[in-house]
């Protein structure tokens, strides 16, 4: 029997990018509940955050507090693809260093 363990992924995405990294995230096979894909929750809310040097910030400036309209993104991924969507997230998301987690999602009682 298939190993159908989940985690859910959590990422903060720049209101300009959230289409793509959506759609990158489902590309790889993130996103899938029973016989649905695409399937997300999101929330629009601020981020903040200072770049430091050595830093390559996509927005903001070195050592100047940047406060920017983010969304958190939640999805559901099979074990089997979590690396595939996380690599897609980190490819289509324009950060440098993209900020999310994964949780194992215990789907069995």
């Amino acid at each position: 029997m298939a190993d159908r363990s989940l985690y859910k992924l959590t990422v903060f995405i720049p209101e300009t990018h959230l289409e793509q990294v959506k759609q990158a995230m489902f590309a790889a096979g993130g996103g899938v509940i029973g016989n649905y894909d695409n399937c997300s929750w999101q929330v629009k809310g601020q981020g903040q955050f200072r770049a430091l040097p050595g830093s390559s910030a996509f927005i903001g400036e070195l050592n100047e507090l940047a406060v920017v309209d983010e969304y958190r993104v939640e999805l559901v991924v099979e074990k089997s693809r979590i690396k595939a969507v996380i690599a897609a997230l980190k490819s289509a998301h324009p950060y440098e260093t993209p900020a999310f987690d994964v949780l194992e999602v215990i789907s069995e009682f």
